[in-house]
């Protein structure tokens, strides 16, 4: 199994990203192939979902209502060793959305602990060969910049194959 059931994850979907990063992400991204959208990812791991009631969904409704909706531009490229993604910026209300959850739950740090700095980012290509990260910044490079509103904050969960999503959480906070 690629994933580990009960695994979940807080997500800001770009639905905007789609059309344009939608195929590349298919081929070469398996959270895509596993039905995770373009994303902008809040926190992963987050809780186990036998630890997810009502309780922890009202809490987490609670906290992005405080947070105002916001705009991104997607307007070029970065990469990690292994990974080839957009920049969102600006990136700091994704990290603030962030550093409210684990300010809420610091058991559950963003990517277990694994990285000292939080980059925000849409994956567009993951473990693949420098060819391959070439390759799709010349194809992806003129249907740039991509802009997305961000109006809510997903809840999503894997059976150890797919993932679904199971809640949306409203940023609510006036602009």
């Amino acid at each position: 199994m690629p994933y580990r059931v009960g695994e979940t994850a807080l997500l800001v979907v770009v639905e905007a990203a789609e059309p344009v990063v939608g195929g590349w992400r298919r081929r070469f991204d398996r959270s895509a192939a596993a039905g995770v959208p373009a994303h902008v990812t809040v926190l992963v791991p987050f809780l186990d979902v036998a630890r997810i009631d009502d309780g922890v969904l009202g809490e987490l409704r609670q906290l992005f209502a405080a947070h105002r909706p916001f705009d991104v531009r997607f307007e070029g490229f970065g990469r990690f060793p292994d990974v080839l993604y957009l920049a969102p910026e600006p990136a700091g209300p994704v990290r603030a959305l962030t550093e409210a959850v684990v300010a809420r739950w610091p058991e559950v740090p963003p990517y277990g602990g694994a990285f000292a700095e939080v980059v925000p980012h849409l994956t567009v290509a993951h473990g693949q060969v420098e060819d391959v990260y070439r390759e799709a910044e010349a194809a992806l490079a003129g249907r740039l910049p991509l802009g997305a509103s961000v109006h809510a904050v997903e809840l999503w969960g894997s059976d150890g194959d797919r993932w679904r999503r199971r809640a949306r959480f409203p940023l609510l906070a006036a602009r």
